[in-house]
């Protein structure tokens, strides 16, 4: 129930969800909506992407250079 008080690793609270939504939401308050369900697809793997990859402590740039070059995830060792 209070997985956080055993595994230091859980955060306390929800932040990192919501923050993670947050650019998503400006996207469709700025823009209204996608034309087509295909670019809202890619916005969203996209954006996902390289969210993550940004959790892991990467730099973006480096992210995008990476999924380029077919290296989708950095080698940890």
């Amino acid at each position: 129930m209070l997985l956080f008080a055993q595994d230091p690793n859980v955060p306390f609270t929800n932040n990192r969800a919501e923050r993670d939504l947050r650019m998503s939401k400006v996207k469709q308050k700025v823009s209204g909506c996608f034309r087509k369900a295909e670019f809202a697809q890619a916005y969203c793997r996209i954006s996902s992407y390289l969210q993550t990859m940004a959790n892991q402590g990467h730099n973006p740039l480096v992210a995008i250079q990476m999924a380029l070059s077919g290296q989708l995830y950095a080698e940890t060792g």
